[in-house]
């Protein structure tokens, strides 16, 4: 009986799923094969219900054979629980518990995408492509991407260890972190020195478009250039990536979407009226960058709406859609659709996006400051400058204000080797465009 009945609901799902996505009807010997593989189905379930050590119930043997089924089509396909479900939600709108890193699995193994900006995980030094080994005293090894998430996340203030391989390091890393709520401030815009506009976009949340469209404004009428920083930018929204995009360009293919049939290609287009300036942009784009950011540094570097700045990024092409399993949506499955494409017709996935120009993280070299540089008409004002140091009294910090902004000063940018290439490409543009 059990047999019957559960043959009878599978064949009928597995009908209603293949009419939704087929055209043609099937032969004979099409419906056999899938009688034939519904009926093996249908026997291991009841012969692990029967005979296994422990005593399972159907309910969790169906569940973790779904869990199996996605785990194994690929690394971005996953079961989702109730309490997964609910901090998918949670994270989308910005605010969730845990360390502030985006993990995924790169050839089997649990990699950091990418550390969140001002989280613990950020703070404390934790890196893009860190691979995690241990959380706590548990190996990850052979451990889900979302068995590593619930592990790593949970109330604030509470300790959690995790140990990280990193190259060129000999040994393994261990952090020992506290968990915070991270509130996500995914769009920071700020003037710079040189007369550029610095955005930094740390996550693709459902408030990049609006946050750039409020922040931005005020600093376009004497911006020179922008600079946009999607290092360590795990992805996010694929609406706010496009929009993003779209104030950036007037025209043409953002992104397209291609599934299994050739013609459900899906493509997004750019529109005149949301552009907001066509200033000379540099993007900042590392192995961090993953997804939507891959989507907004590919679609403006195939329209040669900007130079990319800093290293390959990671290389996440595919579209997953969230899709709930009961009307109550209290359980869902993630499941990839489809890939994207880039303007050009080139694909992400597996392979990322190339910079323009290489530029490596770490300090700029700078001259030698050994000896006393200073011109002639500096001499005194620099020399008065020492005298007060000898007597104790310290400079003020002369950073500059821009409608309650702090200024990225020259002196900064040689703290951040990427950044300062960014803004030497940057002002070559301008001199050329002159």
């Amino acid at each position: 009986m059990f047999y019957r009945l559960l043959l009878g609901i599978l064949f009928i799902f597995s009908v209603i799923g293949y009419a939704q996505t087929q055209t043609k009807p099937l032969t004979n010997e099409e419906t056999q094969s899938r009688l034939e593989s519904l009926s093996k189905l249908t026997k291991v379930l009841g012969t692990v219900e029967k005979y296994y050590v422990d005593d399972i119930k159907l309910q969790e043997i169906v569940n973790k054979s779904i869990k199996g089924l996605l785990q194994e089509l690929d690394a971005h396909s996953a079961y989702m629980d109730t309490k997964t479900y609910k901090e998918m939600q949670v994270q989308m709108k910005g605010e969730f518990g845990g360390l502030g890193i985006v993990v995924g699995m790169r050839d089997d193994a649990l990699t950091v995408i990418s550390p969140i900006d001002d989280t613990p995980a950020a703070r404390a030094g934790v890196k893009a492509s860190d691979i995690i080994i241990k959380i706590n005293d548990t190996s990850t090894l052979n451990m889900t991407l979302d068995e590593a998430i619930n592990l790593m996340r949970g109330e604030a203030k509470t300790k959690v260890s995790i140990t990280v391989v990193r190259k060129n390091e000999p040994k393994p890393l261990v952090f020992d972190l506290e968990r915070a709520m991270i509130d996500l401030k995914s769009v920071k815009v700020r003037p710079m020195e040189n007369g550029m506009v610095y955005i930094r976009v740390s996550t693709f949340d459902e408030k990049v478009v609006a946050s750039i469209k409020e922040q931005l404004p005020k600093h376009l009428k004497s911006a020179k250039g922008i600079i946009l920083d999607l290092r360590n930018n795990p992805g996010g929204a694929l609406k706010e990536a496009i929009g993003l995009v779209d104030l950036f360009v007037d025209n043409g293919v953002i992104v397209s979407q291609r599934g299994r049939n050739a013609q459900d290609e899906e493509k997004h287009f750019a529109k005149k009226e949301t552009t907001m300036t066509k200033l000379p942009m540099v993007v900042l784009i590392n192995g961090g960058s993953a997804s939507a950011s891959e989507i907004v540094s590919g679609a403006l570097q195939d329209h040669k709406r900007a130079v990319l700045v800093g290293e390959k990024s990671f290389g996440k092409g595919s579209v997953q859609v969230v899709l709930p399993l009961d009307e109550k949506e209290t359980e869902a499955i993630k499941l990839t659709i489809a890939r994207y494409y880039l303007p050009k017709g080139r694909s992400i996935q597996a392979v990322g996006v190339d910079p323009d120009i290489i530029s490596h993280d770490g300090k700029a070299v700078m001259a030698s400051d050994d000896e006393l540089k200073v011109k002639e008409a500096d001499l005194k004002k620099h020399l008065e400058e020492e005298l007060d140091k000898v007597n104790g009294i310290q400079a003020k910090d002369k950073v500059k204000q821009v409608g309650g902004d702090d200024i990225i000063k020259n002196s900064d940018l040689y703290e951040d080797n990427q950044l300062k290439t960014a803004v030497d490409v940057l002002q070559a543009i301008i001199l050329i465009q002159k």
